[in-house]
């Protein structure tokens, strides 16, 4: 039985603490630092995660077996390698391996160097500036300029223009993510989609695959976001091209991560360009992707804590997934007016209990917070209301059915999640 410590407060760690309670060999789960939706059902800790020293004494304090981190930065600071040291069973990759996603550089090198698929591409440090400029200038449009850092999924521009790419390459560089430098590439065409696989080093699982609506505005208009809904299992995605990311993608990077000394323990998201039957890397992240996890796992039929602790001690055991895909889900991400840029917080929310009377649908809790028993809002993404259904049809009427029966000031979300699909 796996007593485990769960790292993350956001929609995806609603999601991943929902699945490892539905888990027969969870015992217990804590979870730090949580939301109010997680601390419905588990217990929810204060606890520093940059302060790795305290979450290993927490861990060894309760006899912890087994540590899930949710979020990108605990990883890229290492405290998987901290918890390690003191023999702690971790579900995330080390520092070394996390530069798949705190590094963009280091990611198309090294997809270079092992063969992946992925659009052609220049890297950039924080010194050249003006070498980026001018070789913007003369690159084809569109062009794609990436901050090459952690930058919560906001540091992308697919430029139209030269005039947009200019200004994208400035905007980067005049430190609004940091001094990471960039890295400028092709334009991919295709239709994007995401597969993640779960990983212990040397063998892999891939769970459904999904569909992420990255744009504000209905119609992938407007500006980037960190998500604002998502479908699972996506039928873009044939079994013939999950063979092909399992041989092409997943299985090289797994090889050349061992073969360089950081082996990829953990969640590996692909997110990925569809062109017929060309499949394309268009960015590696090292964990759960945010919101096409409410999704994956909301179709996976599977003792999910048994699946990352095996992962985790590097035997991953395929026994404990029944089936990566029972039906279809639909996530549609309630946002709050103004974002990506500047919104009001602390506005209340009502409607939760009734949208999720159908007992095919979860509110996630992504940005809320709790004052006084009312739940407020907290952030730019506020809620993922997520349905199941025997169909795709099934599960996006009855998630919208939920969404209208939400409230909260300015309550922004797409209209068309899954419509491409249907």
């Amino acid at each position: 039985m796996e007593r485990i410590l769960l790292i993350g407060s956001g929609g995806r760690e609603h999601a991943l603490s929902s699945a490892l309670l539905r888990s027969s060999s969870c015992e217990k789960l804590w979870v730090a630092p949580g939301n109010p939706g997680i601390a419905r059902d588990a217990e929810c800790i204060q606890l520093n995660v940059s302060d790795h020293l305290a979450v290993a004494r927490f861990c060894l304090k309760n006899n912890v077996t087994l540590v899930v981190i949710g979020p990108e930065q605990p990883l890229a600071e290492g405290l998987s390698d901290a918890l390690r040291e003191e023999n702690i069973d971790v579900f995330g990759p080390s520092q070394a391996a996390a530069q798949l996603e705190s590094s963009k550089g280091f990611s198309k090198d090294f997809m270079a160097r092992h063969h992946i698929p992925t659009a052609p591409y220049r890297r950039f440090t924080s010194a050249q500036h003006a070498d980026a400029l001018t070789y913007t200038a003369q690159h084809a449009l569109p062009v794609v300029v990436k901050y090459d850092g952690l930058a919560a999924g906001k540091g992308v521009v697919v430029a139209t223009t030269h005039d947009e790419a200019r200004d994208a390459v400035d905007m980067m560089y005049d430190g609004v993510f940091g001094s990471d430098g960039i890295v400028i590439e092709g334009f991919l065409i295709g239709h994007e989609a995401s597969v993640f696989a779960i990983c212990d080093g040397r063998d892999m699982i891939t769970l459904a695959p999904a569909q992420d609506h990255k744009r504000i505005g209905d119609g992938d208009t407007g500006k980037n976001t960190g998500g604002m809904g998502a479908y699972a299992p996506a039928p873009l995605v044939t079994e013939a091209h999950l063979a092909t990311i399992r041989q092409k993608i997943v299985r090289p990077l797994l090889d050349g991560m061992r073969e360089e000394g950081m082996p990829f323990i953990g969640c590996l998201f692909c997110g990925l360009m569809i062109d017929g039957d060309e499949v394309n890397v268009v960015e590696f992240n090292v964990r759960f992707g945010d919101p096409e996890t409410q999704c994956v796992l909301s179709v996976l039929d599977a003792d999910v804590a048994a699946l990352f602790a095996s992962a985790a001690r590097g035997e991953l055991d395929a026994s404990t997934v029944r089936s990566t895909h029972v039906g279809f889900a639909c996530n549609v991400v309630l946002a709050s007016k103004g974002y990506p840029d500047s919104y009001a917080k602390g506005l209340p929310i009502i409607g939760i209990t009734a949208a999720e009377i159908d007992p095919q649908v979860t509110v996630y809790h992504a940005g809320t917070s709790e004052q006084d028993g009312e739940l407020l809002t907290n952030g730019g993404r506020v809620l993922g209301v997520t349905a199941a259904g025997d169909t795709l049809a099934d599960a996006v009427g009855r998630a919208y059915r939920a969404v209208d029966k939400i409230e909260f000031h300015g309550k922004t979300y797409r209209k068309d999640i899954a419509a491409k699909a249907l």
